[in-house]
């Protein structure tokens, strides 16, 4: 324990614009020794967003980053106990008591559940196989499981060991609604508060701010991203989607064995997809990313393929945000 308080401004490193031009900014008015960096692994972020969080950012800016990633290991454990029960012949009421499912487990699709229903390691997939689905906009448990979480913890340690913790947030009022009404600054007692410094500032100022310092933004936004937190998001639209598709079809490839693998763990009789059935594109339940990608191809509604998509090719750069020279 340390025998003052002194200030530590945490910041949240995201691999994104926002975040970054955060971390400029704490460095301007702070220092770097008054300062940490702490990047949230989702294990469902690209490459190059690996590269650009926890090597060229670290170089760049010399820094350190800090790495946390959420771990499910109690919790499969007690899905596992829990299913093991039902796949023994204990009714389901027993295990689970009044709650009730659409679909109830018999023993033996308990049984091959729980063949499937093994940690991977990997925050993103293994939280999907525990909530048997993926997040969705109304659902979106990812934020707070994999990010909120583990970033909280790493706070809470380092005020455990003495420190004022001020936590800036690369968050601003433009991108939502939800956003608008935040507060720039928040005391939350016990030692800490969130800073949001760049609350009010559009896209062309955080992008100003990373030529002013001379660090170039994220890759992925000159090659159709407009968002680079995951790969894909839940949230991502229909002209991202299709670049995804176009540029990195591998990832595409990996969602679809997700799915796969998170419907064997799932309720009997209820497959599930990436993007949920109410997606624009999304026909069913069992329709895949697969199709949804298809849908991202077309035009018009979804009524017709697009030409002019084919046509591009995958290595030019393409930029929501003006970035191609």
């Amino acid at each position: 324990m340390r025998g003052s308080a002194s200030k530590l401004h945490v910041v949240s490193l995201s691999g994104g614009k926002d975040s970054t031009a955060t971390a400029l900014m704490a460095i301007e008015l702070h220092g770097r020794e008054a300062c940490r960096f702490v990047f949230a692994d989702t294990g469902n972020e690209h490459e190059a967003t690996y590269a650009y969080a926890l090597d060229y950012l670290p170089q760049a800016l010399d820094i350190t980053v800090d790495v946390v990633k959420a771990d499910f290991s109690e919790e499969f454990a007690t899905k596992r106990a829990n299913l093991a029960r039902i796949a023994a012949g204990e009714p389901e009421s027993a295990v689970y008591g009044k709650r009730k499912f659409m679909y109830a487990w018999t023993p033996e699709a308990a049984a091959l559940a729980l063949e499937w229903l093994v940690p991977t390691g990997n925050p993103f997939l293994d939280l999907c196989m525990l909530k048997g689905g993926f997040p969705s906009r109304k659902r979106q448990f990812c934020t707070q499981h994999l990010k909120r979480d583990p970033l909280t913890e790493y706070q809470l340690n380092l005020v455990e060991a003495g420190w004022l913790v001020e936590s800036w947030q690369g968050v601003r009022a433009d991108e939502s609604e939800a956003r608008r009404w935040l507060p720039a600054y928040e005391y939350l007692g016990a030692g800490m508060s969130v800073f949001r410094p760049i609350l009010r500032w559009n896209v062309a100022d955080v992008f100003a701010a990373h030529r002013a310092a001379g660090i170039q933004p994220n890759p992925l936004y000159t090659q159709g991203m407009s968002r680079v937190g995951c790969m894909p998001c839940i949230n991502c639209g229909k002209a991202e989607l299709s670049q995804i598709a176009r540029r990195f079809p591998e990832h595409i490839e990996r969602i679809a064995a997700w799915e796969r693998l998170v419907s064997q763990v799932c309720r009997p009789l209820s497959p599930v997809s990436f993007f949920h059935k109410g997606t624009q594109g999304h026909s069913g339940q069992a329709s895949t990313i697969a199709h949804v990608v298809q849908w991202s191809k077309t035009s018009r509604g979804g009524r017709q393929f697009s030409l002019l998509t084919d046509l591009d090719e995958p290595t030019a750069c393409s930029s929501a945000y003006g970035l191609c020279e």
